[in-house]
């Protein structure tokens, strides 16, 4: 009698032991992960020759590795603004870099847009953001009501990595733009004391997070600030490239090695608590690597952060989940950062609960071969203070400036070095109509920008005075 009593024995202990998000009646986790100002030649699965980024590649082999994969603006607020909403920022009007202003409602992502954690928090899902917000300081334009439960990180555009750095204690504590980078860090709205490196404590953060959640539904909104600017690494991250003698790359590969060891923290997480099988896990970089000033590398692409060209646009994009999305898998048509809230929202059992129409689309059907046609058959961008445009449609990119437009075949010239227009005026003029058409439904900057810094402080004398005072 005593193997049937054991068979009995383990009928009734193996479903304890699963996972509370084995059962498939859950949607899946988010975690998504951005970096900020990362090149695209500087990961692995890209080619990169002297930063191993060994958990980046591992997270892209189990899953997509998208060759043209983009984002919706070159700089990283309106980025992240089409990014966390899964919309045109210009259909809303933050067409621009914002501004440091904590007491300004209008200077953000306005309170009518909704985030991805709004849109999961409909249907039950538990939300964390950790790390660089840069979607407005003021009150109604923060983390806890976009949608998020959790809060950990900085409002600003950008931060100091060591903490004896963190020398002010809030917001009214700051006198200019970049006096910002200061700031104490938040909890939720508390500031608090932090003791570890910036990035290293952002890894800490996310994996505390996915366990505490582990028990709903999950979004992780995990936003590196790192490598971006300023250039700081510990010794620890820098001791792994005594082969770089550029100080400048050196310090931006350290930083980058820090974000990969968190990515790796990351996963280990979701794998000791079963939840790797359920867990979309996204990879991508804001917009491409600012080359000149953090030491970044585009590999083949022309350009860099802040241009129309390929380097501004394009980026380090993968996406996993095992059993849905196949490992080993290289997707060639574009796909924009706008597909993480579609597919997303693809994945509900109740149907798409964005109030909004989305830009972005569900990308599971293309990656499973069960959907005919493109996620896009043409992408946008426009730089309003420039007077730029561009349109992806195929592999012809036209790039409009002040001067005139420049056209490329992108299949045949992937660094954007020969200029088409005088051969092909007639396609110039179908993709010029097509942007016209796309912008005809787009809204005005709400806002002064990054650009409008003075401008913007001579307007609002009192911009960091706290209102009571």
């Amino acid at each position: 009698m005593r193997f049937p009593l054991l068979l009995l024995f383990l009928v009734l202990i193996l479903p304890a032991c699963k996972s509370p998000q084995t059962s498939t009646d859950r949607p899946p986790n988010l975690v998504l992960i951005l970096v900020d100002d990362l090149g695209y030649g500087d990961v692995g699965f890209n080619g990169c020759q002297d930063i191993p980024t060994p958990h980046i590649d591992r997270l892209a082999a189990a899953g997509v590795i998208f060759t043209n994969g983009y984002v919706s603006y070159p700089v990283c607020g309106p980025s992240r603004a089409g990014l966390i909403t899964g919309r045109y920022q210009d259909r809303f009007g933050f067409s621009r870099n914002p501004l440091f202003a904590p007491n300004d409602p209008d200077m953000g992502l306005p309170v009518a847009e909704e985030t991805i954690a709004e849109v999961l928090h409909k249907v039950g899902y538990k939300s964390a953001a950790l790390g660089k917000w840069h979607l407005g300081a003021h009150e109604s334009q923060r983390p806890l009501v976009q949608g998020f439960d959790d809060f950990f990180g900085f409002l600003t555009g950008g931060h100091r990595y060591f903490p004896k750095d963190y020398t002010l204690a809030d917001e009214y504590e700051v006198n200019s733009q970049y006096a910002a980078y200061r700031t104490k860090l938040l909890r939720n709205e508390t500031r608090i004391e932090e003791t570890e490196y910036l990035t290293d404590a952002l890894s800490r953060e996310a994996v505390n997070y996915i366990e505490k959640y582990q028990g709903n539904p999950f979004f992780i909104y995990l936003a590196y600030n790192a490598p971006h600017a300023p250039m700081e690494a510990t010794d620890k991250y820098l001791d792994r490239f005594p082969h770089i003698e550029n100080k400048r790359r050196r310090t931006y590969a350290a930083m980058v090695s820090a974000v990969d060891d968190g990515v790796g923290r990351i996963l280990d997480q979701l794998e000791a608590l079963h939840l790797e099988e359920n867990t979309l896990v996204v990879f991508l970089s804001d917009n491409g690597g600012p080359e000149h000033v953090n030491g970044s590398d585009n590999g083949a692409l022309r350009g860099r952060k802040g241009d129309l060209f390929e380097g501004g646009i394009r980026v380090p994009y993968a996406m996993k989940w095992p059993g849905e999305i196949p490992a080993g898998l290289r997707y060639d048509e574009m796909v924009s950062s706008l597909d993480i809230l579609g597919t997303m929202a693809g994945q509900q059992a109740g149907g798409n609960p964005a109030k909004n129409p989305l830009d972005g689309v569900d990308l599971l059907p293309f990656l499973k071969g069960a959907a005919d046609g493109l996620p896009h058959n043409q992408l946008f961008w426009k730089k309003v203070d420039q007077q730029r445009h561009a349109i992806r449609r195929g592999t012809d990119k036209l790039i409009s400036f002040q001067d005139g437009p420049q056209l490329y075949d992108l299949g045949e010239d992937i660094g954007e070095a020969n200029n088409l227009v005088e051969q092909q005026a007639a396609k110039v003029k179908g993709l010029e109509e097509a942007w016209e058409a796309w912008n005809a439904n787009n809204q005005d900057p709400v806002f002064l920008g990054l650009l409008q810094d003075s401008l913007y402080s001579t307007l609002h004398p009192n911009r960091f005075t706290r209102p009571n005072d």
